[in-house]
């Protein structure tokens, strides 16, 4: 079995690396490497998307038919994570082939250490690849990491790096709630339904004009659905009126939760929701997902039609998932399942059997290492996960089985990290001061899908909250208290962009 483990020194070794030439392995030692003849890959990346509002993973509500026959012609993966749950750390963890904590990709107002950074589409375009980008990745306007981009500019935003932490004892309820609610209603346009329509349209258009005799391709594209705000046309809509059920949420719960979920319920306004927005809201984003799913069909087809459909895989994911008003919580920002599980599904169907499932754990550094092996391409030394390309091959190959995520970002006291491991779920938040001590979870998802029993505090679990703290530290090579030391000293220092 392949778990690589990372000490301290092996950390600080490797981020030694980092400076005005990026990390380790430099642009100028990349070596063109042409092998046989190799795929194409469409990697369709939606954004917000819960991984139980899809047809194939189980949900019998939600209309996905395009997705759902994609799976059928793929490997869909039950028990894939993203990274992080928030979108411009996932994204940036994916471009990089890194954790994280290992690229300083704390929140929204990130970027890589360097523009020049070694990442995917560079590495893929060395080995004889073109990488285009289609909609938003959430990039600084100034960087694009190797990417060509097409269809029009839909990354734009100016990265500062600046953050903070909510103060541990303010939990101080906001007076109404959040006017994100406001944006839950039925209309023909919004920024998120204007912007998915030009990514279908520049998808397409790439689609149909690629030979065979072209290069392979790299292309990414980017959508912004089911992210809020929840605003579909009223036909999707009506489909889930009156048929999407109400979260559950057991008598207690919410008092039990972590410092850190309390807080993301006040910051983000989102405390006592009347159950008629709860309502509207989660029927909304069963529209919306269902108008991704159509907005993806016509792409898929477009591709099936083309002449290249025989020799192009097929992935999709998102970035992170979202709450929809479950644990008390909406949009994402914690690793409840509802926010940390993404939906995976791998489709190449002149080699890997169609309706195939894996159900360990797996997270979406695993997909890029993936994308490197099938473009044949060089992977630097220190990137983190492992391709997936022998399991997809043999459903009996021995795998990891396990997953990491970390959220250093917005509206919390402090950050918190996630492992995943068979059957065993485990968080791990940071101290936020000298009198907010570090907070543990553990659930049996075997058990407790729902996540509403921590076992952590149960001395029979004592050993194995032990053991999966140390490979946790060991895999991100560093203790998260380390991690959580960075990540301020980067929040006060912030980016100069001179």
């Amino acid at each position: 079995m392949n778990i690589h483990g990372y000490t301290r020194r092996d950390f600080l070794r490797k981020c030694a690396g980092v400076g005005a030439g990026g990390f380790l392995l430099s642009n100028r030692a990349l070596q063109v490497h042409i092998g046989a003849k190799r795929p194409n890959i469409l990697f369709i990346m939606s954004d917000e998307h819960n991984a139980g509002v899809l047809g194939c993973c189980g949900n019998n509500t939600v209309r996905t038919p395009f997705l759902d026959a994609l799976a059928q012609r793929g490997v869909t993966f039950e028990s894939c994570y993203c990274n992080s749950p928030l979108c411009v750390p996932s994204r940036l963890s994916f471009t990089a082939g890194k954790y994280i904590s290992r690229v300083g990709a704390w929140n929204n107002k990130c970027w890589l250490p360097t523009a020049d950074y070694l990442s995917l589409p560079r590495i893929v375009n060395a080995a004889g690849y073109e990488s285009f980008l289609c909609g938003k990745m959430h990039y600084d306007r100034t960087r694009r990491y190797g990417f060509t981009e097409i269809g029009g500019n839909m990354n734009n935003s100016d990265k500062t790096g600046k953050g903070g932490r909510r103060a541990a004892d303010n939990l101080t309820p906001k007076d109404g709630i959040s006017g994100r609610f406001d944006q839950f209603y039925t209309a023909e346009d919004s920024s998120v339904l204007n912007h998915d329509r030009k990514v279908t349209a520049g998808t397409v258009e790439f689609l149909k004009k690629r030979k065979v005799s072209d290069k392979p391709f790299f292309l990414v594209a980017g959508y912004l659905a089911p992210h809020f705000p929840l605003i579909v046309p009223q036909r999707y809509w009506q489909s889930y009126e009156g048929k999407v059920p109400m979260p559950r949420i057991p008598a207690g719960h919410l008092e039990s939760q972590p410092l850190n979920y309390k807080h993301l319920r006040i910051a983000f306004n989102v405390e006592d929701v009347p159950d008629e927005i709860v309502r509207k809201g989660r029927e909304l984003y069963y529209g919306l997902t269902q108008w991704l799913d159509d907005e993806i069909g016509k792409v898929l087809k477009v591709l099936e039609d083309s002449e290249v459909a025989d020799d192009t895989v097929v992935i999709y994911t998102t970035d992170h998932g979202e709450n929809i008003g479950e644990h008390g919580l909406w949009w994402k920002n914690c690793m409840y399942e509802h926010a940390s599980r993404v939906p995976l599904i791998v489709s190449w169907p002149a080699r890997w059997k169609g309706g195939q499932r894996r159900t360990q754990a797996c997270s979406v550094v695993d997909v890029n290492r993936t994308i490197a092996e099938l473009a044949d391409a060089r992977v630097p030394d220190d990137w983190d996960g492992d391709s997936m390309v022998q399991w997809l091959d043999d459903p009996k190959t021995e795998w990891k089985d396990f997953a990491v995520s970390e959220y250093y970002a917005h509206n919390i006291a402090s950050g918190f990290a996630m492992l995943r491991m068979g059957k065993y779920k485990y968080v791990y938040h940071t101290p936020a001061d000298a009198e907010h001590p570090a907070e543990r979870e553990l659930y049996d998802l075997s058990k407790d899908p729902g996540e509403f029993k921590n076992l952590a505090g149960e001395s029979k679990y004592t050993d194995r909250v032990a053991a999966m703290h140390t490979f946790l530290a060991n895999e991100l090579g560093e203790n998260p208290d380390e991690t959580e030391r960075r990540c301020r000293a980067d929040y006060a220092a912030g980016y100069s962009r001179d």
